[in-house]
């Protein structure tokens, strides 16, 4: 029965000599937590750890399309469509599009993650060429006027190949490189970084009833299959991010799970990035609505996720997300 070691990560000042570094970061842990499935979760000393866990928790994360990984990044979600749950339709013209890119980057994003097919709850396949059409002049208009790198959300090998022409410089795939077999391949062959999501389904039937043995260590190992599967396509764990897919074919409580141990997945050896931005699970806990209206409680989850030594976190509440982590990381390491 495989054991899967879950840091306790920490942040504080004065750090025991026994530390272990998380990632290369400032975090650090002298415990770790057992999971065995069907078994109640173990507390054990870092002199518990296997090698090979050993060296993927502590092992540097190289820089991801020229962003460091050596703490909390913002990712600023810029969506071009009409359907979007949050701002469907609010950003549609390039210079629109532009301008709320610009106010991102003022505002302290690292990376914009451009999107031009809604994938929420419900949402239906765009054709390819409506989907290029969308995101194609947006992201020549920022990649003309900011050196910021910029992500493509897509699950279309076509439309990731016609990004990267303009100016995209990272693969976010929501459907974990299930959806279209030649995306892997393109990616690996130009050298393109990517992010590897876990979801349960398509976006049309997702939410129907999501059901897991054990929400945690079926994501985890979808992401390692995942992940091996783009290290035999030529990619390299230092050019992998790995999303536990937040609301992606998840109840409240499986949400909740991944968030409350989402540490669990620095063991994956990639930085790890959470999407968990005015999703409709922080409505459900607050009842706060429309999506709009949940900035104060994706905030929140955007800390906790720092709390844990999450490498990004893209979020559509920039400003409020980079204010939040600033002085998170100065109070907790002093650093500002």
């Amino acid at each position: 029965m495989m054991t899967y070691y879950r840091p306790l990560v920490r942040f504080d000042l004065p750090r025991p000599d026994d530390a272990l570094t998380l990632a290369g970061g400032a975090g650090w842990f002298t415990q770790v937590v057992a999971h065995v499935r069907g078994q109640t979760p173990r507390t054990l000393g870092v002199e518990a750890l296997p090698e090979v866990w050993r060296m993927r928790l502590t092992g540097s994360r190289p820089p991801i399309a020229g962003v460091e990984m050596n703490r909390t990044r913002v990712m600023g979600i810029l969506n071009v469509t009409p359907d979007s749950f949050s701002d469907g339709g609010r950003y549609q013209s390039a210079s629109i599009a532009l301008r709320l890119a610009q106010d991102m980057v003022s505002a302290g994003a690292d990376i914009i993650d451009v999107g031009g097919e809604s994938t929420r709850p419900g949402a239906h396949t765009v054709p390819v060429e409506a989907e290029i059409a969308r995101v194609e002049p947006v992201i020549r208009a920022i990649a003309s006027e900011l050196s910021m790198p910029i992500s493509i959300d897509t699950r279309k090998s076509a439309v990731a190949e016609a990004a990267v022409q303009v100016g995209a410089r990272l693969v976010n795939d929501v459907s974990g490189f299930t959806y279209d077999p030649m995306l892997a391949a393109y990616c690996a062959r130009n050298g393109v970084p990517v992010c590897v999501m876990h979801t349960l389904g398509e976006p049309e039937t997702m939410q129907a009833n999501p059901q897991y043995d054990d929400v945690l260590l079926d994501v985890y190992d979808f992401l390692e299959r995942q992940v091996q599967a783009l290290e035999a396509a030529g990619l390299t764990r230092g050019q992998i991010l790995v999303d536990p897919g937040i609301g992606f074919g998840k109840r409240v409580t499986h949400n909740l799970a991944l968030l409350r141990h989402v540490a669990l997945f620095h063991g994956l050896g990639c930085p790890v990035l959470v999407g968990a931005s005015r999703k409709g699970f922080i409505g459900k806990i607050t009842g706060a609505s429309p999506a709009d209206a949940r900035m104060p409680g994706s905030v929140a989850v955007a800390q906790a996720m720092a709390a844990q030594g999450v490498q990004v976190v893209r979020v559509h509440d920039v400003a409020e997300t980079a204010q939040a982590l600033a002085m998170e990381r100065a109070i907790s390491t002093g650093v500002f």
